[in-house]
């Protein structure tokens, strides 16, 4: 189950990459997630499981969220994440909203309202 969480952060990384990404994104931002890093499938599932939560505790209210607050919410969480697998990480890995580009906040946003689809859908199995 961990794994397949995982999983669906990182698929729906990879789509939002390919939709929102202007030009051709790095070769590691569309890694399959057979070839994502240990650290990183750990930071996808903790991320997903954190917005889970949030949808969960809020009892699906989170649908009322802007788009932006959405994707902050996903942005903080990575965050922390990187801060837990880096103890000096570069600056730009842990860039505040704001400092992040467009294609990355679309991005971000589209991976929490992915993870709210799946939520909905297991509570309504």
């Amino acid at each position: 189950m961990h794994d397949e969480r995982g999983r669906l952060f990182r698929d729906a990384w990879i789509a939002g990459v390919k939709n929102h990404y202007p030009g051709d994104p790095k070769p590691s931002y569309i890694a399959p997630w057979e070839d994502t890093p240990d650290w990183e499938r750990a930071a996808a599932a903790a991320v997903y499981e954190q917005v889970a939560a949030f949808v969960e505790t809020t009892n699906g209210a989170t649908a009322k969220l802007t788009r932006s607050q959405k994707g902050r919410f996903v942005a903080l969480c990575w965050i922390g994440q990187i801060y837990k697998h880096f103890p000096d990480p570069k600056p730009s890995y842990v860039a505040d909203w704001d400092d992040l580009p467009a294609w990355q906040q679309e991005t971000d946003a589209d991976i929490f309202e992915q993870i709210e689809i799946h939520v909905r859908a297991d509570k309504a199995v």
